[in-house]
Order: structure tokens, then sequence, then C-alpha cells
């Protein structure tokens, strides 16, 4: 049974958790006041109200985005192209009809919001576009995301405390006295009737973000199902409508709880709005609704949640819940106008021209179809490449190190022939990573090799072409250079890497050697115990500050050692062995893959390309 409220409204602000009723004065400047740069001051009111009729029966709507990274307009300013479903704006549209209907919904952003989509340019603003943007719109909750953390502390403190609703995440706690952050939770009073809106963030920050812990300075984030009942058990009795604004995928890839573990073991939650994962879905688990609206704003989450009095007592009768497509809505003009300095001046800095490309770096990018869009395998995966070479010389020259390791965050990364511009960086290098410099022993290099290695689906016999393991995201398969190696797929992840040799002689388990990651990798190297803090003796941003993030690097390495030039340089150092793809049926095969009469299956997100082999003894359905 659902907890209910046994306080009058007026005393359920002595319940919160860590939350401070004292609104301030809004931070006008950065420098205005020092605690202001290092501690949360604007923690949300006791209850907000929205509405105040006397009903017996309504219809209370929850309308969330997730995951927009830096989109204002429908545009990716990486490519400089259009992309119909993203942007605030398009969302914006679809509030407005949503207010027209029910104009006392409650609006969320559920996280990694200001990141991406050179959003960074504007971090010096006193508020973030995007964070201006949320005010425009008058959102309510902003549970901010472990992107959040990419920059330094003090801009994260300083959007959330200008940020105008209420900042939620019920596990990140400050380190001096164990009080919260930010608000564990939101209530909200509609006509009578409170919801309460828990936030959650996967609490791997300080891991994501261990190359610079002054982002995370004097905080600790917990394990999920823990806070989550700790906050839960603090409400009770407090609300009628506990909803999650959880910054987390269905499933966490280091062993916690993703929102699957929490449904099934808190089914007090009527409905969780989850992000982090970049799906789109609604399922319903343990009794609780599940959705998520995709990334960048391709829909826009909605549940209307039908309550009833009864015995002086809401209950929840029904709840309907959908993702609403952006793609043919009409972006919000308001809200273009008003932020079309950020998109003039996006686009502008894309079109920097930093350098000329002699010739095309990978050609046939798509490993069938040879199209420049990857539908089937990238090339850029089966083979060493002129792309992932270049990323690697950029950091072993400013780390100083024998061996550099990268990954592809995009499949279809390309450099084309012609004039290289800013824009063309952040398509090879679509995040904004810094680079560091770390000594490993050979044993730990080699059992890194191996762990990237597991990206692979071990090869069968018959296989006419080679997967991808669903479970791996691509962004954490790396490419390693200065070695030769080879890639063993007839046997299983572990046991794949061969033959790896630096200047002719083999890894030396004993030896130390200089490594260069991005920050990025140095933490899951930290957290697969093959690196500590103390073997770091490389950090670009501690040299550069934001001048030091590797798509910067690789500009400057572009026009300081190359002189404004690039042309394609592969290094065949390392390829795929243990396989065969030549069987007889392998042409018709992939003749049936190019007119999509074969489909390679994705993973269950969309996220994941090429997830299993086709086989030479392939039957269609």
């Amino acid at each position: 049974m659902k907890l209910k409220k046994v306080l009058v409204l007026t005393s359920l602000f002595v319940a919160l958790i860590g939350c401070n009723i004292n609104q301030g004065t809004k931070a006008q400047n950065v420098s205005q006041s020092t605690k202001l740069e290092t501690e949360v001051v604007n923690k949300g009111q006791d209850i907000i109200t929205k509405g105040q009729e006397s009903l017996d029966k309504q219809t209370i709507t929850i309308l969330a985005t997730a995951d927009m990274h830096g989109r204002i307009y429908p545009y990716e300013y990486a490519t400089d192209s259009v992309v119909e479903g993203a942007g605030f704006a398009k969302a914006q549209t679809l509030v407005n009809a949503e207010r027209e209907k029910n104009p006392n919904l409650i609006l969320m952003d559920i996280g990694d919001t200001v990141q991406d989509n050179s959003a960074e340019l504007f971090n010096d603003l006193d508020t973030h576009p995007m964070v201006e943007s949320m005010n425009h719109m008058n959102y309510d909750i902003w549970a901010i995301g472990n992107h959040e953390f990419n920059f330094e502390k003090e801009f994260i403190v300083r959007n959330i405390n200008n940020f105008d609703g209420s900042v939620v995440s019920a596990n990140i706690y400050n380190e001096k006295d164990g009080s919260y952050f930010v608000n564990p939770y939101q209530l909200f009073n509609v006509n009578g009737a409170v919801v309460a809106v828990v936030g959650m963030i996967p609490p791997y920050v300080p891991m994501w973000e261990a190359s610079s812990p002054s982002h995370f300075k004097g905080l600790q984030f917990e394990e999920v199902l823990s806070s989550t009942k700790k906050v839960v058990e603090s409400l009770e009795g407090q609300y009628d409508i506990l909803v999650g604004a959880y910054h987390l995928g269905r499933r966490d890839d280091y062993g916690g709880e993703g929102i699957y573990g929490v449904a099934n073991a808190i089914p007090q939650f009527d409905i969780i709005f989850g992000g982090h994962e970049h799906a789109l879905y609604v399922e319903k688990v343990n009794g609780v609704t599940i959705l998520e609206p995709g990334a960048y704003g391709r829909a826009l989450a909605k549940a209307e949640i039908a309550v009833e009095k009864i015995d002086g007592q809401w209950k929840v009768l029904d709840i309907k819940a959908e993702n609403i497509d952006t793609k043919k809505v009409e972006a919000d003009k308001e809200l273009l106008d008003k932020m079309n300095f950020v998109h003039e001046q996006s686009i502008a800095d894309s079109n920097q021209v930093i350098g000329k490309i002699t010739e095309d770096f990978i050609k046939g990018v798509d490993y069938i179809t040879g199209s420049d869009i990857v539908t089937t395998m990238p090339r850029a995966q089966m083979e060493n490449n002129a792309v992932i070479d270049l990323i690697n010389e950029v950091q072993m020259y400013y780390t100083d190190a024998e061996i550099s390791s990268a990954a592809l965050f995009t499949f279809g990364s390309n450099l084309k022939a012609g004039e290289f511009k800013k824009k063309d960086v952040a398509n090879i290098y679509r995040f904004t990573n810094t680079l560091m410099g770390v000594n490993i022993t050979g044993e730990n290099l080699l059992k890194f090799m191996e762990w990237s290695a597991s990206y692979y689906n071990t090869w069968k016999e018959g296989d006419v072409t080679v997967s991808f393991n669903p479970k791996v995201r691509g962004y954490n398969y790396d490419m390693f250079a200065g070695i030769d190696y080879e890639i063993n797929l007839s046997k299983e992840a572990g046991n794949r890497i061969e033959n790896a040799r630096l200047k002719g002689e083999k890894i030396d388990p004993n030896k130390i050697y200089k490594l260069a990651v991005n920050n990025y990798r140095f933490g899951t190297l930290t957290n697969l115990g093959l690196v500590t803090d103390k073997d770091k003796y490389f950090d670009s941003y501690e040299k550069w500050q934001d001048g030091g993030r590797v798509r910067d690097l690789i500009t400057r390495y572009t026009q300081e050692v190359k002189n404004g030039v690039l042309e394609p340089i592969t290094n065949n150092n390392w390829s795929i062995t243990g396989i065969n793809l030549d069987y007889p049926e392998k042409a018709s095969i992939y003749e049936k893959i190019k007119k999509g009469e074969i489909v390679i299956p994705k993973s269950a997100d969309g996220r994941t390309l090429n997830v299993e082999s086709i086989n030479r003894n392939y039957k269609s359905n």
C-alpha cells in the first residue's frame, strides 16, 4: 500500500532532509561570493504549490526531458547540420501545448544537460544557456547527471544556484557534514495531492572524473539502492504519488542497481523517469511505470496520473505514459530568438578553418556498403585506420608516451579531403576529454588491452561478419598505437591479445611503460586496479586548463607541428586474427545486407550496431 501523508502541508518542510528554505539572492557574478563558488545556497522550497482547487478527482501531468547534452536548437554543431528531433526549442512547443491542457503540470529534466554540442563555449557566462533555457521554459526539477561534473565544481554550483527550480539528487553528500549537496527530493502540492520527486545520479562520478578531483571536491557519491531506501523511508506519510527522476539506465554497467533494480526493490514508486542510457522506452516493472525519452530532445516523456480522493486519501487509479516524438514538431520561435546568440556563435566556432586535409582518412567507412554512413560494420573497428592513429599520435606527442590508446566515439568518424575545420575535430573526437600520461606495468598494460578487446564477440565457424558485444559501448573500445599486437577472435575474451611488442621487443610484464589515455579512461584504469593516482605523470588540464582538452590538442598539433596540413597515415600496427570470412556464401550475403534483405542486429537500446554475427548458414525469417 502506498504511504500516505499524515502531516498537514505546512509542516512538510520540517521533514525535508538537508533542504534549505532560504532562497537567498541569485548569484549575478561569479566573483560575488566565495561561498557561491563552492556551496549550493539555493535548495528550493519546502513545498511547491501547483493549483489550489478543491477537487476529488484529477489528472496530474508530469513531463520530462533527458540527456539534452547542450542542445537548444535542433542542430548538431559538430557536423554543422540540422537534426529534426532535437533541442529544447522543439520540446518547448510540446510543453506549451500540454500546459494549455493542464497548467499545473510538473516539468523535469533528468540530467546531462550542460555538456556537449559546443556548450562549453558558454561556460564562463554567469548562467549557462542550457540553464537559462530551462528557466525560460519554467522547469520545476533538474535532476543533475554525471556530465554536469565534467567541469570545475564552481561551474556546476553556480548553475545550480542560478536554476529557478529545484535541483534534486539523493545520493550526493557534502563530506564536511554529511548533508545533501542538493535537494534529495522535492514536494509538490497539486490541488491538494502531494507529489514527491526523488532524484538520483550514477555514483561513479569520482571514477569517471578521477583525473580531475577538483570537479567533485568535498562530495561523496553513494550507492543508488541504499540511498533510495533512505530517502523513501524519510518520506513516509508525506506523499500521495512517488516519482523518480533518475539519471540512470535500466541496468548498471558496474554491478550496481539500475532502474530495474530500484523498481523491483522499492514498489512504492508510482513512476520513474530515467536517463543516462539514451534509450527510448515505456515499461512496467513490479507495478512501477518506467520510461525514458531518449537523448538530445528526441522525445518528451509524458505521464498522466489519474488520482481520486477516497475516504480523504488520494488514490492512484491509472497511469498513462508515453514518449512524444519531436521530429515533426515546429521549434518554439520565442526560445529560438532568445538563444540565437548561442546558435550563431556555435556555428561560427565550428566553421573556423584550422588547416587542410590532403585526402580522405578512411575510404569506405562502412565495411560492407562502402558508404560514409555506417549501417553494418564500421571499417574503423575492423582494421587499423588513420583517424585513430592521428588521435594517438597527438596523445603520444604531448605526453611523451611510448604507447597510446583511444576510442572512436562515433562509428562513422572520418576526415574528408579539403578544409580542416574545428567542427571536423569535434566529429572525430566528440567528448571534451583531457589528456593523461600514466606509468603502467607491462602486466597491467596487457590486462588493459584484453579488457578493451572484450568489445568483440567470439568468432564462430561459418561467420562471415565480425560483431560486437552488446554490453560494451563503442566508446569503451580502445585501439592502441606505439605497440604492435593481434586480436585473436577465435578465443574468448580475456585471452585474445597476441604477439604484443614494442619496437620488436615482447612486452615485459615487470617493466614500466608510459601510456597516454584520456581522463575518462584513466578513471577506468583506476577502477580496474591497473593504475593509481600516483602513476600519473602528466595531466593536460593541470598544464593548460580548458586548452588541454584533446580536441584543442588536435587543433594545436595540426597547426604547430603539421603546419596546418594533415595527410592520412596508417600504422598498421594491429590486426584481427583467428577469423575466416571468405566463405562461398559471403558475396551473396553481403549483397543481401546491402539491399536490406538481411539486417544486422543492433543492441536493444539501439546504441551499439552490429551485435550479432551473420553466419554462412543464415536463413531469413
